[in-house]
């Protein structure tokens, strides 16, 4: 039956930024599709665990602007389910400032979160489906900046581009191994990162001018493409970056 192609009874999962937004949205997604998953946030939130039950989901805290925690994450995972199958990297942060006067310090915090903490937390879950034989899924949350400039957010935007170029280029290497590598490029989504864009009441008009379907995005709106990526339908999906805007970029 094709809808046993999305089922995810079995599976297990590790997603970054778990505790709000799209993270949150994600995770019960995955949940509610079979898996068990291992939350990662800054804060002891226990917000997404209420929601979903401690028997299917766990969490971990962990400061991923240093690659530090990649190993404690994988292990953790491992130890409370003896498996790994699904990595979401979703954690992601944005500093907006002119470009000409952009610091060093939003600078390099962005790219440690959104780039360096998710290539090497790829490279480890890689590593332990490898070590599996298992083949597994990776999916990162990319942006509508992975494919547009931006304003005043020069870091966020080199970033979002990266993640869409290292989805790529990890597919074509991790293929062999039955590893698919995809990403999501959210469209404009009402969660903590765009609050300041829907506090300016001209920005926000903007924004909904352009895009088709006349709304904001929600959590809501990624669980099916989460659940298709994550499952065995999309097997023969890598290294794509799929929309899911509304159809902004089709504007």
């Amino acid at each position: 039956m094709i809808l046993d192609m999305f089922s995810l009874s079995g599976k297990t999962a590790i997603v970054t930024g778990s505790d709000t937004g799209l993270g949150q949205g994600i995770s019960k997604a995955l949940v509610e599709a079979g898996a068990k998953v291992l939350g990662v946030s800054r804060s002891a939130s226990t917000a997404t665990q209420e929601m979903l039950g401690e028997e299917n989901f766990s969490y971990i805290t962990a400061d991923l602007s240093s690659i530090e925690p990649v190993d404690t994450i994988i292990n953790t995972a491992l130890e409370k389910y003896g498996r790994l199958d699904i990595l979401v990297n979703n954690a992601g942060i944005i500093k907006r400032e002119d470009s000409i006067d952009f610091s060093v310090e939003n600078w390099d915090l962005v790219m440690n979160v959104n780039l360096r903490t998710l290539f090497f937390l790829s490279q480890a879950a890689a590593r332990q489906f490898v070590k599996q034989n298992s083949g597994g899924k990776i999916i990162s949350v990319a942006s509508m900046l992975s494919y547009q400039g931006g304003i005043r957010v020069p870091s966020y935007t080199a970033s979002k581009s990266a993640v869409k170029g290292l989805t790529m280029t990890l597919a074509n290497e991790w293929a062999k191994y039955g590893i698919n590598v995809n990403a999501i490029a959210p469209g404009y989504m009402a969660t903590n990162n765009t609050a300041a864009l829907r506090a300016d009441a001209d920005r926000s008009e903007a924004i909904l001018e352009r895009i088709p379907a006349g709304r904001w995005g929600t959590p809501d709106d990624l669980m099916g493409a989460a659940v298709f990526l994550a499952s065995s339908a999309s097997d023969y999906v890598n290294g794509f970056t799929l929309a899911v805007d509304g159809g902004w970029l089709a504007r």
